[in-house]
């Protein structure tokens, strides 16, 4: 105890000795608390510099892995990118080359006389080279373009804008660069023009290849698009017959602007990407209503598919707004460039566009609330969109005068059996291939080359994944602006759910017009090419599966790499030895009659003379002669359909004397009868010229459900032929061999018993 006082007491003495001193230098103390944290300081600087040079070292090594893995992966787009435009432009060139020499080893085209090679241009297709000759051998281009303007040597007793009544717009490109380009030391005109046509559809191919690129992701898509495009070919295209048609200079431009727009709806773009889609798609768009006069009608179906991803907030609102702008656009000046074409004003497409215009305007927060107001909102908003459209179009045609609209309307109402007519121009033209309703040999062809199989697989699997993706919109749930393969949606990205929407509206319409597959067919093989090749649709299955076994992106990755590889490999083995026998095999196209049928209106007619025939037949002998017609091969045009229907009373019950006022109205001063109309034997009775014109002229009566002619007068093109009278008094046959028959009509009627 006295040790532990002790201790304690020298302790307090000691305390008390230092306070002592510390009153007693109180300076000395603050100066070595002063230095003590002075040296903390110091070394706490230190310590933050060296900090700060660790992290500076950090992220400039940071910055640059950073930069060598962006130029890596630069680098790494870039040889994909470029390997994949080389596929393309390959695919593109190498079918150019296919149909070259196809259509050489068809039609001995090299081997032919100038003559023979216009009459191989079918169905009346060579009308517009005609033009296209014509605009070569006029003094000048511009003096060319006047006459064309300003013709009253094709359809007899008219005037017409060629120009404009046939869209020549393509002819008139074609005939300018072949002058500029002096190319007529270098290549024929007829293999010029060819070229052309063949070069579009190359460019036709690589977009489709493109389409398919963008929305995989891998250029093997769009190698199996053109593959399966070019072993359907002819459900695809039409080219090989028919090559000046409106619709292979057309359906090119049509397929670039589909490109283009699946890029632009693509959400995994950059801003400069975005810009070259929306340039892209606004040349493209507005050629395609330049060059073809049911464009607007297509624009309308595919306007449809985009105006149910904008109502069901599928795409961002500026997207819809900017392709808007395109279309409105394009209309104004092709409306421009097509001379006031009022049927572009009263087109089913401008009618949509001020409609969902409108609606937009007063529907500003359509897309939101909840599920039942919203989908309450989404009636209202399709109720208003389309009265409004059909109202608009209802006062442009009251105020201009649109001829066709009243037509088309009964021509809709007869193919949908809402209504019957005796009118031949409606049952002539439901009776053309074109707009029948096609056969299931299509259907067959499409299932044997494999692709109609996987599109249901495709078409299902997507379908599906937008429906849930609409559903989810509706509930309010966000959008994701980008999406990544582990998410396992393909129906939240816009480009696929237009597509889905694109296929299903044009495939509805190709079940009711045979003519429609050439717009459906072509994006069926490029759609399912995109779909076996996507891993985001076979993750979005085993999304829907739940697989657990095996890592789902794992075999996704496998299953669209070995898919595609496999289908290639079987459609190889299968259609290649039948593509190239047909390049290898000589085919033997020549049609003497008709040779022999030009030559003699050459040298023995008149050139002032006007010719009567079927539409086909005349569009040969405007190109090969250049006389004038009655009636042009354009099914369009109401008023030349009439023109036609008084041309073929030569094949119905009628008299002499009626046949003749109806030809001498036209200032007709020959006409040609075609055996293969007069004695037409065909499996649809009811679909032979004949057999329209006893219905349209009441010289028919039924009886159990059969169909029987009957006149006082006996078949026009068979009583002539028996050189009687009173029709040896109106005609006199001048030219004749087994296919055709030549008669003048005769200005000065002779009445011989």
């Amino acid at each position: 105890m006295t040790e532990l006082r002790c201790r304690r007491s020298d302790n307090l003495e000691g305390d008390n000795g230092e306070e002592e001193e510390q009153k007693e230098h109180p300076t000395s103390d603050v100066d070595e608390l002063n230095g003590s944290s002075g040296a903390e300081e110091s070394l706490q600087q230190k310590h933050e510099a060296e900090a700060k040079e660790q992290e500076a070292e950090a992220s400039q090594s940071s910055v640059r892995t950073s930069r060598r893995l962006s130029a890596s992966g630069f680098l790494q787009r870039l040889v994909r990118v470029f390997f994949g435009c080389l596929a393309a432009v390959s695919c593109g060139m190498l079918y150019a080359v296919y149909l070259s020499t196809y259509h050489d080893r068809k039609f001995w085209f090299s081997t032919r006389q100038e003559l023979e090679r216009e009459i191989t241009f079918q169905g009346g297709s060579g009308l517009y080279y005609y033009y296209y000759t014509h605009m070569l051998t006029a003094p000048s281009f511009e003096r060319g373009l006047y006459e064309l303007m300003v013709d009253n040597r094709t359809v007899s007793g008219q005037t017409i804008n060629a120009v404009e009544r046939l869209s020549l717009y393509p002819e008139l490109i074609t005939s300018f660069i072949y002058r500029v380009t002096n190319s007529q030391d270098l290549v024929e005109p007829i293999y010029f023009y060819i070229g052309a046509v063949f070069g579009l559809q190359a460019v036709y191919v690589t977009a489709l290849f493109v389409c398919s690129w963008v929305m995989s992701g891998t250029w093997v898509a769009g190698m199996l698009a053109v593959a399966w495009y070019v072993i359907n070919r002819p459900d695809t295209t039409k080219v090989e017959n028919t090559i000046p048609l409106r619709d292979n200079w057309a359906l090119p431009y049509f397929s670039c602007q589909v490109a283009a727009l699946t890029g632009f709806l693509s959400n995994n773009i950059s801003s400069a990407t975005e810009m070259f889609c929306y340039l892209t798609m606004s040349a493209t768009t507005f050629t395609f209503l330049l060059i073809w006069e049911h464009s607007h009608y297509v624009l309308f179906i595919q306007g449809l598919c985009l105006f149910l991803l904008d109502s069901f907030d599928l795409m961002p609102p500026r997207k819809m707004a900017d392709i808007h702008k395109v279309y409105l656009s394009s209309l104004f000046l092709a409306y421009l460039f097509q001379f006031q074409n009022t049927d572009l004003l009263s087109s089913p497409l401008l009618s949509l566009l001020i409609g969902s215009v409108l609606a937009r305007y007063f529907q500003q927060k359509m897309k939101m609330g909840p599920l039942v107001a919203r989908v309450m909102k989404l009636f209202l908003h399709f109720h208003l969109v389309f009265t409004t459209g059909i109202t608009f179009s209802y006062f442009v045609k009251k105020l201009l005068p649109v001829s066709e609209s009243d037509f088309m309307l009964k021509f809709l109402e007869v193919k949908f059996g809402l209504n019957t007519t005796t009118d031949f121009v409606p049952n002539f033209l439901l009776c053309q291939e074109s707009l029948q309703t096609p056969s299931q040999d299509l259907f067959l062809r499409l299932t044997q080359a494999s692709v109609l199989p996987f599109y249901f697989l495709v078409l299902s699997v997507c379908l599906l994944s937008t429906v849930q993706t609409i559903y989810m919109r509706l509930s309010g749930h966000p959008k994701k602006s980008n999406h990544v393969l582990e998410d396992g949606r393909i129906g939240e990205q816009p480009e696929v759910v237009y597509h889905v929407f694109h296929t299903m509206f044009f495939g509805g319409l190709a079940l009711l017009f045979d003519g429609m597959k050439y717009l459906w067919t072509p994006y069926v093989c490029m759609f399912t090419a995109f779909g076996v090749c996507s891993p985001d649709l076979w993750l979005t299955v085993f999304k829907w599966l739940k697989l657990k076994s095996i890592h789902p992106v794992v075999l996704s990755l496998i299953l669209s790499t070995a898919v595609p590889t496999i289908i290639c490999f079987s459609l190889w083995r299968e259609y290649c030895p039948h593509v190239i026998a047909e390049l290898t095999d000589l085919q033997e196209f020549y049609d003497p009659d008709t040779v022999e049928l030009i030559r003699w209106i050459k040298s023995q007619a008149p050139a002032a003379a006007v010719f009567a025939g079927s539409p086909q037949l005349l569009g040969t002998v405007k190109l090969c002669s250049g006389a004038a017609v009655t009636s042009l091969p354009l099914y369009s045009d109401v008023n030349l359909l009439k023109r036609t229907e008084d041309t073929y009373q030569v094949y119905a019950l009628r008299s002499a004397e009626d046949v003749y006022k109806l030809l001498t109205l036209q200032k007709t001063n020959y006409v040609i009868i075609e055996e293969s109309i007069c004695n037409e034997l065909t499996v649809h009775k009811g679909c032979r010229i004949k057999d329209l014109l006893d219905i349209s002229n009441g010289h028919v009566v039924y009886d159990k459900g059969e169909i029987f002619s009957f006149s006082k007068h006996g078949r026009f093109c068979h009583e002539i032929k028996m050189n009687y009278s009173p029709y040896t008094n109106y005609f006199t046959r001048v030219f004749w061999n087994r296919s055709y028959h030549v008669y003048k009509v005769n200005s000065v009627i002779s009445f011989q018993y």
